[in-house]
């Protein structure tokens, strides 16, 4: 008696489906992206052989330890409240230089804006909404004051919206009547005179 030959399995599709699926898994699968803060280092300076002294009155210190509570010049403080801080911080004009400060003029805090130094410390275990919500709440306090500046300078605009034409170049905006050159020179004259410093440690 002849033996039967086993039936084949018809493979040829095979490729085909195994290619659609890589396709699908392709198409819907979600790739997290690591999300960051934008920030410009300042240009290194080579001129200075010694670093300059800083009084201790000119540095606003922040910690955030890992369990995201915040300490404010050694008090504890909510984030609500920590844009309004370190506006008086920058704003205080101790030293009587400043004359477009409208801040306390305390003499324990800090001389000038460009003197004063924000100084942020969080832990490695601090959370990363904690981390950006502090950062948001200081960055907001530089924006506060330069666009309050921006302001008493003249154009109806505030320094956000000064900086964005500048970048932009355009400069169609009706309640801007000047020029690109007196545009620019606006911008770089709030941010000489209301400089970010903000000082960051990961401990």
């Amino acid at each position: 008696m002849a033996k039967r030959a086993a039936p084949e399995v018809n493979a040829g599709s095979m490729a085909d489906i195994a290619f659609l699926l890589l396709i699908f898994f392709l198409v819907t699968t979600t790739i997290e992206k690591d999300s960051g803060i934008n920030r410009k280092l300042p240009p290194i300076d080579d001129s200075e052989v010694d670093p300059p002294i800083i009084k201790q009155k000119n540095i606003f210190t922040v910690l955030l330890n890992k369990n995201d509570q915040l300490l404010v010049e050694d008090e504890p403080m909510q984030i609500k409240d920590l844009r309004k801080a370190a506006v008086e911080f920058l704003d205080n004009g101790g030293d009587g230089t400043c004359d477009y400060c409208q801040g306390a003029k305390s003499p324990s805090s800090s001389d000038n804006p460009d003197k004063a130094i924000i100084s942020l410390k969080n832990d490695r275990e601090t959370s990363y909404a904690a981390y950006i919500a502090v950062q948001n709440e200081l960055v907001a306090a530089y924006n506060v004051l330069r666009n309050r500046r921006a302001l008493e300078l003249g154009p109806q605009k505030g320094f956000n919206d000064m900086d964005f034409i500048k970048m932009q170049n355009n400069l169609k905006d009706v309640r801007w009547t000047g020029n690109k050159e007196k545009l620019k020179e606006l911008v770089d004259q709030i941010k000489v005179e209301i400089p970010q410093k903000l000082s960051e440690v990961v401990e």
